[in-house]
């Protein structure tokens, strides 16, 4: 099993910037394709992000590319969500989320079996 916890969400205007975090504990992180996923207001989970172990393989929603970027680095469990030029729309609750089965990119949120509580971003215009 493996324990996210996410942190840097908050309230900002348009055209900010946020970080947000996700800290994994557990042995079985090792390997884990990362994803981030967010769930606007009265909406279903969306896929935004994702990374492959090495880093090497990366995808973004189509909607946030060329603004937001993912990272991760590994010897420190941590995988981090850099969001530029935010928008309202982007209004959500975001989430840390591990795929331990894949050594591929999904944005299914099926496909992953671990999933963090949840960052509140919260974008004014």
């Amino acid at each position: 099993q493996v324990q996210l916890v996410e942190s840097g969400g908050g309230l900002v205007q348009a055209g900010d910037s946020l970080r947000l975090s996700c800290a994994a504990s557990g042995r079985s992180f090792s390997g884990a394709v990362m994803g981030w996923f967010r769930q606007p207001p009265g909406e279903e989970r969306e896929f935004v992000a994702a990374i492959t172990w090495s880093g090497g393989i990366t995808n973004y929603a189509d909607s946030v590319k060329g603004r937001f970027t993912i990272s991760r680095i590994n010897a420190k469990n941590t995988v981090d969500l850099q969001m530029n030029d935010l928008q309202p729309q982007d209004t959500a609750v975001y989430y840390c989320a591990a795929d331990r089965q894949h050594t591929i990119v999904f944005t299914t949120a099926k496909a992953y079996d671990s999933w963090g509580q949840g960052t509140q971003v919260t974008v004014s215009s």
